[in-house]
């Protein structure tokens, strides 16, 4: 599982870090380890225990090794999975800066017009310009009071086989369906993973049919878990982070350049063969052996 990929891939940065805050707000939960580095994920209102207390452990997360929250990501409930990923976010976060390109995900995918989209989850930003790009855009969403024409988040385990583009929550790594996602979309030419809870781990993907990362960096963490802990979002805390959107190498744009440059190789081929063979057929001039 995904999951277990990224515990796995920070477990060792994990022991040498220890949590020093932890918020849980309406919107995302977020963690701040002792580097001041932090990472945020989705908090999963539709799946909280009803009750005025959603988290038995509560009040005792701060202080805690890095490594018992991260190992919360293959816990059995929604809540816990998000501090877990929220821990993977902060313990990236506190890497040097890897390459990566800014801004919006529409601004570096590569689109096509003849594109089918399946967008797993709603992002109402990227829905208009994708609507003006592409020849169809479907959307899949667990939310029970769906828009007209939005479909169950179910449903695209059938149909994103018929898309060439996928973009797929990353809070699908909380409601643990990202798997079976990334298995429905094994055949578009790309696949993108969105939203502030994307654990930017490249090498955690490298052999699923992802070929972009699109997430944050905190830059100033202290506002950013303020505006957390008041119950904001997204375009909340948006002016205290950075988007970054990674490549993964191999995939999407440079595959089909490989898969065009063997067609031009075979196509080369055929062709300098078929001189050879024509060649072959001329009539010798002056002699036997002589060209």
């Amino acid at each position: 599982m995904i999951v277990t990929r990224i515990r796995e891939a920070l477990q060792i940065e994990a022991a040498q870090a220890r949590v020093v805050d932890v918020r849980i707000g309406l919107g995302y939960t977020a963690v701040r380890i002792d580097s001041e580095s932090a990472g945020v994920a989705y908090t999963p209102r539709e799946d909280l225990t009803h009750g005025c207390s959603v988290l038995h452990a509560a009040g005792s997360l701060a202080g805690r090794p890095a490594t018992e929250l991260l190992c919360l990501l293959e816990s059995g409930r929604p809540l816990e999975r998000t501090i877990g990923l929220a821990t993977a976010n902060a313990i990236v976060a506190a890497r040097q800066p890897g390459a990566g390109l800014g801004g919006d995900i529409l601004r570096v995918l590569a689109l096509r017009p003849t594109d089918r989209v399946g967008m797993v989850g709603c992002f109402e930003p990227l829905i208009a310009p994708l609507q003006a790009q592409v020849a169809s855009l479907t959307i899949f969403e667990r939310s029970g009071d769906r828009a007209a024409g939005v479909q169950p988040a179910e449903r695209a385990l059938d149909l994103l086989p018929t898309c060439s583009v996928a973009l797929i929550t990353s809070t699908a790594l909380i409601t643990e369906g990202l798997d079976a996602f990334l298995e429905a979309a094994a055949e578009c030419r790309e696949v993108a993973l969105l939203g502030p809870s994307t654990p930017l781990l490249p090498e955690v993907f490298a052999d699923t049919p992802v070929t972009w990362l699109s997430g944050i960096r905190i830059e100033d963490s202290a506002k950013a878990l303020r505006v957390v802990s008041e119950g904001g979002g997204t375009r909340d805390f948006s002016p205290h982070v950075q988007k970054v959107n990674l490549r993964l190498p191999g995939r999407g744009e440079d595959a089909s350049t490989r898969s065009t440059d063997r067609h031009q190789d075979q196509a080369g081929r055929i062709v300098r063969d078929a001189v050879a063979r024509e060649s072959s057929r001329r009539p010798t001039i002056g002699g036997k052996g002589t060209p």
